[in-house]
């Protein structure tokens, strides 16, 4: 029970929900650029380059076997076109990443270049000026 006590409270720290919380945005960010990339980006990116389809830039290693109409081995490939698609996924997501930290650390420098008010003046400095007051005027 003691264990299971201490699980609960480190699962419900502020700082592990934060994290899952980030984690699930971060996936579900992904999925929205990778399906900008793939079907919104590289459609007209592979138009540009001649009608490419991107995930079919294929290199074939060794050709499939086939028995008539059954394949019996399958083709060895290298899929360089899936590759670079998932490179300029993350590309994408890089530079959104780097745009977001870098809007926060600007926000973060705004905070701290603000003055701070200066604290209110304590009992005995207030006593202390007025002395120097009383002292000026003698």
């Amino acid at each position: 029970m003691k264990l299971l006590d201490e699980f609960k409270s480190f699962a419900m720290r502020g700082n592990v929900v934060d994290m899952a919380v980030g984690i699930i945005i971060g996936g579900a960010f992904g999925k929205i650029i990778s399906s900008f990339v793939a079907d919104v980006l590289m459609p007209p990116l592979g138009l540009l380059l001649g009608g490419i389809d991107f995930k079919d830039m294929t290199y074939e290693m060794k050709a499939a076997v086939l028995e008539g109409t059954e394949v019996i081995t399958p083709a060895v490939t290298i899929n360089y076109g899936l590759f670079i698609q998932n490179v300029v996924d993350f590309l994408i997501i890089a530079f959104a990443i780097f745009m977001a930290i870098k809007a926060m650390n600007s926000m973060k420098k705004k905070e701290e270049e603000a003055p701070a008010a200066p604290p209110a003046p304590t009992k005995d400095q207030e006593l202390l000026s007025e002395i120097r007051d009383l002292l000026k005027n003698k």
